[in-house]
Order: C-alpha cells, then structure tokens, then sequence
C-alpha cells in the first residue's frame, strides 16, 4: 500500500511525465487493438466503402475524444477560460499554448492507429477495391462485362472465400496492387505528420522564444495553484471537521452529564501534545470558522481570483510586522547591494 502510495504522489508531482506515459500507453493500446480487432469487409459495393472508411476513421477520432478525457488539464483549461476575469486578465496565449499541448498529446494514439492501419492494408482494400480501376487485371476475354456486374465482382475482391471470379480477374495481383497503394499512403502519412512535428520543435523556439517560455511558465502556475488550492481546501476541511466534532462531544458531554465529570489525571507531556494538536488544527483554520464564511471565500475564488502581486512581509521600528507591495514593474524600487571592504596596512 505504501508503494501505491509513493507511486501516486510520483505521477501527480510529475504531471508531464504522467501524461506522457497515458499517450504512449493509448499508442501502444490502439495498436494491439488493431491486431485483435476481427476485420470483416462486407464485400458489397454500396457498404464497402462506408465500412472501411469507418474503420479508418472512427476508432482515432474516438482515441482523440480519450486522449483530452485522461488529460486532467482539459478541466484546468476550461475553467480558465470561463471564469470571471475579476481582478486577474486572461492571457489568450496561455490558453491556446495549453491547448495546443494537449492536442498534440492527444493525437498520438490516432496516428498510430491510422498509419497501422494504412501499412496493413485491409481497410484499404475494403474501401476501395469497388472504385479502384484494375482493367489491367482483367481477362481480355471479358472487357466488354457489363460495368454493374464488374462493379459487384470488384467488391468481393476482400473476402477470399466469397470471391468466385478467378478466370475473369486475377485476385491476388489486384489485392498486391490495392495494398500498395495503401502502404505508400501510410508512408506518406508517416512522413508528413514527422516533418510537422520537426518544424513546430525546430522553428517555433527560433521565432517566439520569450512568448514561449512566458506561456509555459503561466500554464505551469495555474496548474500548480489549482493543487495546491485543492490541497489547502482538504486540510481546511479536515481541520474544521474535527474541530466541529470536538467541539460538539464536549458540548453534548456537558450537558448530559454534568455531575458525573471525574477529575482525570493526564501527564504534563499528553496536555501538551493535545494543545498543540488543537492549536495546529486552528492554524489550519486560516480565520475562516462559519460555513457562510467558507461559502464566500470559495465563491470569491472563482469569481474574482486575487491578483498576481505579491506583498512582502517587512518589521517596522517597533517590532510589529507589516505587508509591503512589491512589483517588478515599480521603478522606485531598487535592491540594495551590501558589499565589503577590506583594508590592508603597510605596516
């Protein structure tokens, strides 16, 4: 249990790492489905083509839909974008970099399935072997067949146990030669989708580097604040939980049975631990002790999130703390530089 634990404290610190290995994992899982997946072309010319564009189609569109299901940040970014803006802006660039991240994530495992699919060539038979001119195979004794009924022998070209047409058209030369075709489309898939990921690596940092790393440090924060608000409303909550309970058994126990309280004698060291306990468990509080109070605070976290301006926390002469504002972007603050200086003598 342990081990599970560590292991679940690992993926959520390592949030890109996780999602790295759900896409390879849904890669590898559309391949093996593809492999245990029982093709059967219909062989009809008016379904062949709607059965094996659908079987190239479908399943990616639908790993599509899982991909941006299994990524956590689909609602990071959702609630970003349609949340009040109160008093911090939205970046659109945050936004689409966010997107465009989990986008690209999410369009692994339809491309592998695509290009499988393609190099292996079923589908492709299936749809096209209606529509595909193949009067190179023919015999020439048949060139005048009637164009519907070359049509429906054409169609039962995929399935080897129906086919009935060996002396009018040669069956496996016209499978090699659909199948070739639909490699060099999976080839040519594969080619293209490699060169758009080369240019958008290799030349997107060459033209927009500071905008870049601006948004990924953005998309970054609003990533790590939803967890750590998350983590704060727990403990919050864990916290006020018991401090409720305690306070109700010690309400309820006084009025029950006031005359039979009996002195306990406790050690020095457990009144002490339970004082601490108590005090860690009001700091936990935060100052927030009613359910409207909480209710409010929650409401105005999503609808006028705090500012990104950060206070520093400074003494003044008489020992008593106090907040001040700190901004990159104010001029009259300038950090002071303490050097040293050190003299030698001649003597």
């Amino acid at each position: 249990m342990d081990k599970f634990r560590i292991m679940v404290q690992f993926l959520q610190a390592n949030q890109e790492s996780f999602m790295n290995g759900i896409c390879g994992i849904m890669a590898l899982a559309s391949a093996q489905m593809y492999s245990s997946f029982e093709f059967t072309c219909p062989c009809l010319p008016d379904y062949n083509y709607a059965y094996g564009i659908g079987i190239l189609i479908v399943p990616p569109i639908w790993f599509f839909l899982l991909g941006y299901v299994l990524n956590n940040n689909i609602s990071i970014l959702t609630e970003e974008w349609k949340r009040p803006v109160g008093k911090r802006r939205k970046d659109p660039a945050v936004l689409r970099y966010m997107f465009s991240s989990m986008t690209q994530r999410a369009l692994i495992a339809p491309a592998v399935w695509v290009a499988v699919t393609l190099m292996d060539g079923k589908s492709f038979l299936c749809a096209f072997s209606a529509t595909t001119d193949l009067s190179e195979f023919l015999n020439e004794s048949y060139q005048s067949m009637p164009k519907k009924e070359l049509l429906k022998l054409q169609a039962r070209i995929p399935c080897k146990d129906v086919f009935d047409g060996h002396e009018i058209i040669s069956r496996e030369a016209a499978t090699r030669y659909i199948r070739c075709l639909s490699q060099a489309c999976g080839w040519s898939f594969l080619m293209v989708i490699t060169v758009a990921a080369f240019l958008i690596r290799a030349i997107r940092p060459c033209f927009t580097q500071a905008a870049f790393l601006k948004t990924k440090y953005w998309s970054h924060y609003i990533d790590t604040e939803r967890k750590l608000f998350d983590e704060t409303c727990k403990e919050h909550a864990k916290s006020f939980a018991k401090v409720c309970i305690q306070q109700y058994f010690e309400s309820i126990s006084g009025e029950i049975v006031p005359q039979l309280e009996l002195p306990t004698k406790k050690g020095k060291g457990n009144k002490d631990e339970d004082g601490e306990k108590q005090k860690s468990d009001e700091e936990k509080l935060l100052g927030v002790r009613k359910e409207d109070d909480m209710n409010k605070v929650l409401w105005n976290w999503h609808t006028c999130k705090p500012a990104l301006k950060l206070h520093k926390r400074a003494e003044d002469m008489n020992g008593h703390a106090h907040l001040d504002t700190l901004s990159l972007s104010d001029e009259r603050y300038i950090p002071m530089k303490t050097t040293a200086a050190a003299y030698y003598s001649k003597v």
